[in-house]
């Protein structure tokens, strides 16, 4: 079968990279669809916008490239799809829960259809031609409560939910839906297919206290449901719950609380941090006392001492200074916007929020973010009486290093052109 890939030429804000190149559940997005699609592919080929397809005659699946889908959901696209033997394209019932609560707010790649939203995702049992059919593959959202608003702080009351689906797809537009897909299409669903099978599958849960029983463990920290990469160093005391994935050359230190988790390989976890229902990059570093909660951190950044990010997304290269708070929640219950696929501030359809910080930033100490504020890639912000508390979003050009005589010593690789000019000028 061929392969044809086809660009999404939108930035996503405040990272200045494309989706393509983003980290989701700690693999970049390009290779995750790689992995998945690699049973059906044999060969493929890549369009750049413009671009046009030559003619071919053969099995052909056609998607772009900010496409976030888990295997539970190609497969079943693809054996709908092969059975029908006609060409199809992916679809959305508007009244589809996970769809039209997480994967719909801030988007701009879907195309209406009725009472149906058209994804960029075809297959051709003969090659690209026209005449498509929609082809609507139901995510089997289940709800799924995640946080407790006291009815005094707010307008609704007990537990907000989750459109948790078991099987995941969605375009990547914005920052938020990093989140989305790492936590509520990611961690989330890993629980609920676990739970599902655990109540369906009588030797599966047989196994799971089989196992519990002989490793002399509760049941969530058996090996079943903790997987533990290669030359691992775990103190004794750290507390460690499934299901968590643990990549190679982990260390973890002493009271240290990791739970429904991605480790990735290289990650330093130090003594007291608290990772809950989150997923760190390659290289990453949390020293004592750090806390994150349903946040994603990529690949080598650092998390400082008594920081805590709470339903947030770091990007790569970054440093995150002590005893920072990102807060996300507002006291007064007005709904929460972020930045749409347009860069545009539009509703986010969530009521709690965290904030997102790009790649390569140096955040000083001490800072406080108001929910869902974004902090642009390159940017250096140091702790001042005048910038304390972060209430609207930050741009480059807002970076406390253009103020500095070492400027040049911050290394800008997301705005080389830029520097480009400067100095052209």
């Amino acid at each position: 079968m061929l392969k044809v890939i086809l660009h999404a030429q939108n930035q996503i804000m405040p990272f200045c990279e494309t989706a393509r190149e983003l980290r989701i559940q700690n693999t970049p997005l390009w290779l995750h669809q790689r992995n998945l699609l690699a049973p059906y592919v044999t060969r493929e080929m890549e369009l750049t916008q413009g671009e046009r397809l030559q003619p071919v005659r053969e099995p052909t699946i056609v998607y772009r490239d900010n496409l976030f889908f888990d295997q539970f959901y190609i497969k079943a696209f693809m054996d709908a799809a092969i059975k029908k033997n006609r060409p199809v394209r992916a679809a959305f019932r508007a009244d589809d829960p996970a769809f039209r609560e997480h994967a719909l707010p801030l988007s701009t790649s879907y195309t209406p259809a009725g009472s149906l939203y058209l994804a960029d995702l075809w297959y051709y049992p003969n090659g690209p031609m026209v005449g498509v059919e929609p082809l609507v593959i139901d995510m089997q959202a289940r709800e799924i409560g995640y946080y407790h608003v006291p009815t005094y702080m707010g307008d609704q009351s007990g537990d907000l939910v989750f459109q948790v689906p078991l099987r995941a797809m969605m375009a990547i537009d914005s920052w938020v839906h990093v989140f989305i897909a790492d936590m509520v299409f990611g961690q989330f669903a890993h629980g609920a297919r676990f739970e599902k099978r655990l109540k369906e599958d009588a030797s599966f849960k047989v196994k799971i206290l089989g196992k519990a029983i002989y490793e002399g463990r509760q049941v969530l920290e058996s090996s079943e449901l903790v997987k533990v990469g290669k030359g691992c160093v775990i103190d004794p005391s750290a507390v460690i719950h499934g299901p968590t994935v643990i990549g190679d050359n982990v260390t973890i230190n002493a009271g240290a609380v990791i739970e429904n988790c991605i480790i990735g390989n290289n990650v330093n976890i130090s003594q007291d941090s608290q990772v809950m229902l989150s997923v760190v990059g390659d290289g990453a570093f949390l020293p004592f006392r750090s806390a994150l909660f349903m946040t994603t951190l990529m690949e080598n950044s650092m998390v400082a001492q008594n920081t805590c990010l709470q339903m947030c997304v770091i990007g790569r290269n970054t440093f995150i200074g002590a005893g920072s708070t990102w807060t996300d929640y507002n006291l007064i219950p007005a709904p929460i916007r972020a930045l749409d696929g347009n860069g545009h501030l539009s509703l986010s359809n969530r009521p709690v929020m965290g904030g997102c910080v790009g790649h390569n930033c140096r955040i000083g100490s001490g800072m406080i973010i108001y929910p869902a504020r974004t902090i642009e890639s390159d940017v250096v912000l140091a702790g001042s009486a005048e910038r304390r508390v972060i209430d609207r979003d930050i741009t480059f050009d807002q970076s406390d290093h253009h103020r500095l005589k070492l400027a040049h010593l911050h290394q800008t690789p997301y705005h080389r052109h830029l520097k480009a000019e400067v100095e052209s000028w």
